[in-house]
């Protein structure tokens, strides 16, 4: 008897199911009831509800059965794991598909680094599904490790994980049909296209829904997502370690809206995790803010699998796969049991899959800085200061007056205003651009990072340039990672040596090392509760309003490079 007739027949009660899960209550999502009744799995899928026999039975008496989440866009290289640390860390709160964009590790080492991710998906857990990357770089405004262009992608098409293209983040060469762009959207016509278009409205945003993009993660109002979702797109509320926009949008998902609305991450760290959760945290947050609970549930699983064409999954009903979340509860969101692809999770299955290389090694190959390249040159006081506002990765476009000193704009902790410099580590051109922050409250010494958004140079911010060049030279030397410095030394580092961007470490050690960052950072007087990713974001070029990468301070509201 082949799978077909093995489902049939188990789904009949013909024989018995290979697993039963008996004695829960089912959320039944089309009509917000609760179903009683044993849910009977053959293989990886679900093939009925009711009165089951089984060759193994699970008892989840008292618990609530729901779909497993979807994670609608994420980078796992911001989870700082790699892809098997990363199943491992948030499969077990309830997460069995992720929808990922490798786009981080891709500007760093190029297809390569897509490819290493799409063999990651075939070795988990989870179903992690990989888009192919639109924007590498993001932007002309930047030097990232490598480019791909419409031609790179075509070969890497057609692997079971992919979905269709990646976040389209060069919004301005989509609505002025730049000839690149041009050819990505020709290349996946009729497929998926993620979009990526903060702020954007009007005449510019239908261009850019009429470019075949339907999805969006980047509203952080109630009203653009309302704008957005009356152009037809499908409205992602994300809430990241560093982009939090739950607050600002859960009055807008309601039973009428869910099926377009759905729940995605895009960069959540162990800490994060570890803290507060994952998905099963935004679930919780929305319905202790008043969201209808099966609006939310729907958002987690069924509106994400319809949004990108996964047919397969979102519902517990015959013929799905067999996704399930057992709970204490709908309101604690809390997984007593996961069941992924008809496996239990649990750390047999883990440590029986298939392990994977890492990638991305000694990629870190950046000049040796020393103070002096930290200086700031310039002899206008009026000065363009990024304005940090937490919990967004959108910045503000200050002004501030900064006289020159022995020809050097120098940092003033008392007006919070830190030199912030980004430095080109792919060993391309050795480019140095610096300027200025404002929302560190930084003290003394600096912080370094090599994740940096989306070209992964150096990063650093500080008051003391010595403390600068230390701790941009460490991450050299460590193969990158996060560095804190003070006093000529080094006071708390983690090593991310795949790529510069994931350390090898499990979770669990990175999530503790991510620990003593954060103390290292507050005793320099930062307050920003995640410092390091806020800083990652400080580089991206197509998040408004003023950002800096290598080549310089970015006016992205004119999308071009400005005297610092």
């Amino acid at each position: 008897m082949d799978e077909l007739e093995r489902r049939i027949a188990q789904a009949r009660g013909d024989e018995p199911a290979d697993l039963v899960l008996r004695g829960g209550q089912v959320l039944d999502l089309i009509t917000g009831t609760m179903i009683e009744g044993d849910v009977s799995i053959c293989g990886d899928r679900i093939v009925g509800i009711g009165d089951y026999e089984a060759r193994q039975v699970i008892d989840v008496s008292g618990l609530v059965l729901v779909p497993g989440f979807i994670d609608t866009h994420l980078h796992v290289e911001s989870s700082l794991v790699t892809p098997h640390e990363f199943d491992r860390c948030v499969t077990p709160r309830g997460v069995t598909t992720a929808i990922c964009d490798p786009h981080e590790i891709a500007n760093v080492i190029g297809a390569d680094g897509i490819r290493w991710f799409q063999r990651a998906s075939e070795c988990l857990l989870m179903d992690l599904r990989v888009q192919l990357s639109s924007c590498v770089p993001s932007t002309d405004m930047e030097t990232a490790g490598a480019r791909i262009e419409a031609e790179d992608l075509g070969p890497l098409m057609g692997h079971p994980s992919g979905i269709g293209l990646a976040e389209f983040m060069n919004y301005p060469g989509v609505i002025h049909r730049d000839p690149g762009a041009m050819a990505k959207l020709r290349l996946f016509a009729g497929g998926h296209v993620d979009g990526h278009c903060p702020q954007l409205s009007g005449r510019d945003l239908s261009a850019y829904v009429a470019a075949g993009i339907r999805t969006e993660h980047e509203a952080t109002t109630a009203d653009e997502a309302l704008e957005k979702l009356r152009m037809g797109m499908r409205v992602l509320i994300r809430e990241g370690s560093v982009s939090k926009d739950l607050v600002a949008l859960q009055p807008v998902l309601t039973n009428i809206t869910a099926p377009y609305m759905c729940l995605c991450t895009d960069d959540r760290n162990p800490l994060d995790i570890a803290e507060y959760g994952h998905l099963d945290h935004m679930i919780r947050e929305l319905i202790r803010r008043g969201s209808p609970v099966l609006a939310v549930y729907r958002a987690a699983s069924l509106s994400a699998a319809e949004a990108f064409g996964l047919k397969d999954r979102g519902l517990i009903a015959p013929g799905l796969r067999a996704d399930i979340v057992a709970l204490d509860s709908l309101e604690s969101c809390r997984a007593q049991l996961v069941i992924c692809g008809g496996r239990v999770v649990d750390d047999a299955a883990f440590a029986a899959r298939k392990p994977l290389d890492p990638v991305g090694r000694a990629s870190v190959k950046a000049p040796q800085v020393s103070a002096q390249d930290f200086r700031c040159a310039g002899n206008r006081s009026k000065t363009p200061v990024i304005g940090i506002i937490e919990g967004k990765i959108i910045t503000t476009h200050l002004t501030c007056d900064i006289a020159p000193v022995d020809g050097d704009k120098r940092p003033d902790p008392k007006r919070d205003l830190a030199r912030i410099a980004v430095i080109e580590r792919h060993g391309r051109n050795g480019n140095i651009a610096t300027g200025f922050v404002q929302g560190f409250s930084l003290r003394r010494g600096a912080i370094a990072s090599t994740l940096c958004h989306d070209h992964h140079n150096i990063a650093v911010v500080g008051v003391d340039y010595r403390d600068m060049a230390l701790s941009a030279n460490h991450l050299s030397r460590i193969e990158g990672g996060f560095v804190v410095a003070e006093g000529g030394r080094v006071i708390a580092d983690l090593p991310l040596p795949v790529a510069g961007l994931m350390s090898l470490d499990p979770f669990e050690a990175v999530r503790d090392r991510l620990i003593l960052l954060r103390e290292a950072a507050r005793t320099l007087g930062v307050t920003l509760e995640e410092p390091f990713l806020q800083l990652a974001f400080l580089a991206l070029p197509v998040i408004p309003a003023l950002k800096i990468t290598d080549r310089g301070m970015i006016d992205v509201t004119r999308f071009e490079i400005i005297a610092g």
